[in-house]
């Protein structure tokens, strides 16, 4: 039996260590969900891939469905609300209740693991184990997604080297055509799963005519790179192969579209993803089984888990638990407007986890910095900075109700909230609309998420309404300007000229038209200025560029100053993880 752990007293990273001999092999739980051994792939005894593809042939088309439920939040603090330790905390609590419960989150990524975030493993008593293997690497999936993208740009740079030093008849010999690429119209970048600000913008090809196509570039983080989107929005492998050869790479000079098919590359890139496809099998600190899949940020990506995750899951379970990015502006309307779009699965409930110290941040309260103790305005009581930061919750209730759906409100409780904030925010949240419950989950585990858990199973038995907010085939300006009013609450949207003049080359290209909009924006505010908390009235959404990933069915319009490859602060996580010498095992991670 697993010993009594405090997690006031014991860091994550220590709670995941002193756990993990009790863990239960995967294989068990394997075999608890329905999965047969030859659908089963084993990374040792903890670890296991899914074959995805074999379990959805044997289940077919039954009418099994799980109920279906999305964690979401209010606009974080820079460290967070506790989206994925309230993930981990409901599925515990609907265990407790008897509850065949199973949870959907994103792979971490390495750039806020070594950063400031952290793994993204929960914390406390709910967290996704073992912690060193889901933070370093797992099985492989980000890496293999790093290798199809930047082989993809091995091949644009090299057929540019070639096609400048060949002539056409040399080029024949080698059985290529002269694509005739465009230096100054190269889309694609290379991937790190670091957050590296240094690379943001490079130089490459410096040399001589041998030593590459000399032009700039760049790297965004994995995580960001259509790559990573496409496997996050794939329903097979099959889906995925015919999504990647659609990439565009680079513009011609007469402005055709170059993709990775062109190159005939896409072959090799789906190579590396074969293993990558499949859902990696975890736990959580109770034992219920957890899906991990695909890691896309959702400030400049869609920032969902897989659609064959939770569409496998969705046949394996009772109750299916899912993860949407950051707060519901972002990853729930792109769970709403886009995830669902590809999936076909509609949530039952929806779940806007809040704290007491977020919402005085949006009344007005100190600027919290990652790294540096909290203001006392946060640990002490202080009903008036509470009830003016409400006005941001108010907002994201509004969000999740224009889809149809009646959240519930979780308050993530903190040691060090009062009796009279929690009913402050509780008597808010109702008078909205809302359900509520507070949770635990981090200092009790699945006990401490029981009030949460039953609060759910009540939202999911009520109808909806659930409904996308626009249609695809509306024109794209009017679809971007609808989620700057209807979900961020600005007054319109204003376009830089080179914006303006790629929205009206997309929406008369009917290749591009009707593609989902994918939303690049700070996850700090519902507005593009991180520094424009609570609930701002009265701006417009500057729109600065407009991306295109084809094969992923996006076009992303770039907000405010957001950056594709984030920068690693000077008091970073990397500072203080290190290993046992004598064991090997990792120490530090949180």
């Amino acid at each position: 039996m697993m010993p009594k752990l405090d997690p006031r007293q014991l860091a994550d990273w220590q709670i995941a260590e002193a756990a993990e001999p009790y863990l239960r092999p995967a294989a068990d739980i394997a075999a608890e969900l329905g999965i047969l051994p030859d659908e089963f792939i084993p990374y040792g005894r903890l670890l296991a891939k899914i074959d995805a593809s074999a379990v959805q042939r044997r289940l077919g088309t039954g009418t099994h469905r799980a109920k279906y439920i999305n964690i979401t939040a209010i606009t974080p603090t820079p460290l967070g609300e506790g989206k994925t330790t309230t993930t981990l905390g409901l599925v515990q609590g609907l265990g407790k209740l008897g509850k065949r419960a199973l949870g959907t989150v994103r792979q971490p990524s390495g750039g806020p693991t070594f950063n400031i975030k952290g793994s993204a493993a929960g914390g406390g008593l709910a967290q996704v184990v073992p912690l060193s293997p889901l933070s370093l690497g797992l099985t492989g999936d980000i890496d293999a997604i790093t290798n199809a993208n930047n082989l993809a740009m091995v091949a644009l740079t090299s057929r540019m080297q070639h096609e400048r030093n060949y002539d056409d008849a040399r080029l024949a010999q080698s059985r290529l055509t002269r694509l005739d690429i465009d230096p100054a119209r190269i889309q694609l970048r290379w991937a790190m799963d670091f957050c590296a600000q240094a690379l943001r913008n490079i130089e490459i090809g410096r040399g001589g005519p041998m030593d590459g196509f000399q032009t700039g570039s760049g790297f965004y983080i994995t995580v960001a790179s259509e790559v990573m989107a496409i496997l996050a929005m794939a329903s097979d492998l099959a889906d995925l192969r015919a999504r990647l050869g659609k990439i565009i790479v680079a513009y011609s000079k007469s402005g055709k579209p170059v993709t990775t098919a062109d190159l005939e590359v896409d072959g090799a890139m789906a190579a590396w993803l074969v293993r990558a496809v499949n859902p990696t099998l975890m736990q959580t600190l109770e034992g219920q089984p957890m899906m991990v899949h695909a890691g896309p940020f959702a400030n400049i990506a869609i920032g969902q888990s897989s659609v064959i995750a939770d569409r496998l899951a969705s046949k394996l379970c009772d109750y299916l638990v899912t993860e949407s990015g950051f707060a519901s502006d972002i990853g729930f309307e792109k769970f709403w407007n886009i995830k669902c779009r590809c999936s076909g699965l509609t949530p039952d409930a929806v779940v806007i986890v809040a704290t007491v110290r977020a919402l005085k941040l949006h009344g007005g309260g100190p600027a919290v910095l990652a790294g540096r103790p909290l203001d006392p305005a946060y640990t002490g009581e202080n009903l008036g900075l509470l009830e003016k930061g409400c006005e941001n919750l108010l907002a994201h209730i509004g969000i999740v109700k224009r889809s149809g759906i009646r959240p519930v409100v979780c308050l993530n409780s903190f040691h060090t909230d009062t009796p009279a904030e929690h009913a402050l925010v509780r008597r808010l949240a109702e008078s909205a609309g809302a359900r509520f419950a507070v949770s635990a989950h981090w200092l009790k585990g699945g006990d401490g998420a029981l009030e949460l858990a039953e609060a759910v199973c009540e939202a999911c038995e009520e109808p909806n309404t659930f409904g996308f907010l626009s249609e695809l085939s509306d024109p794209l300006s009017n679809r971007i300007e609808a989620i700057a009013k209807e979900v961020y609450g600005g007054d319109g949207v204003t376009y830089s000229d080179e914006a303006k003049a790629k929205l009206a080359a997309f929406e008369a290209d009917p290749s591009f038209a009707h593609l989902s909009v994918c939303m690049a924006k700070t996850q700090y505010s519902l507005t593009h200025d991180p520094k424009q908390v609570g609930r701002p009235k009265g701006w417009l959404l500057p729109v600065r560029d407009l991306l295109i990933y084809q094969g992923a069915g996006l076009v992303v319009p770039v907000t405010g100053d957001i950056k594709l490859m984030p920068g690693t602060a000077s008091n970073a996580a990397f500072r203080r993880i290190d290993i046992d010498t004598a064991t090997g095992k990792v120490k530090g991670l949180f």
